[in-house]
């Protein structure tokens, strides 16, 4: 029983230690079809630019699809965002310049998928 309570702690800790691990945003796009090449590459420079505005984010990467499994719904480009905890993530959703970026996807997106989680 005296080795069971130390044992215990131990994973208490470990569960709140990745808790409060690094955040990761990722953002999935399908443009509309009538989107021209132009302006994807516009908004892909916008994206990228965010990482040197905002400076809670603490990691960036992105990429198109090339699976060859042809299961991506067509969605072509895939951005993960990382931030170093909640509160990161919590600045950045309203910070002015995600919302100018956010503003100006509207008429080129047929979708979107956003999916938060804890880096473990």
């Amino acid at each position: 029983m005296r080795l069971l309570i130390p044992i215990l702690a131990l994973m208490t800790l470990a569960t709140s230690a990745l808790a409060d691990g690094e955040y990761r945003h990722l953002v999935c796009f399908k443009f509309k079809k009538e989107t021209p090449k132009a302006e994807i590459e516009r908004i892909e420079k916008e994206f990228i630019a965010l990482a040197d505005k905002i400076d809670t984010i603490t990691g960036f990467e992105w990429g198109t699809n090339v699976s060859p499994e042809n299961k991506a719904k067509g969605f072509t480009h895939a951005f993960l965002v990382t931030f170093k905890d909640k509160a990161g993530l919590e600045t950045y959703l309203p910070h002015p310049d995600h919302q100018a970026f956010v503003k100006g996807l509207g008429k080129h997106l047929d979708d979107a998928f956003v999916f938060d989680y804890v880096a473990k």
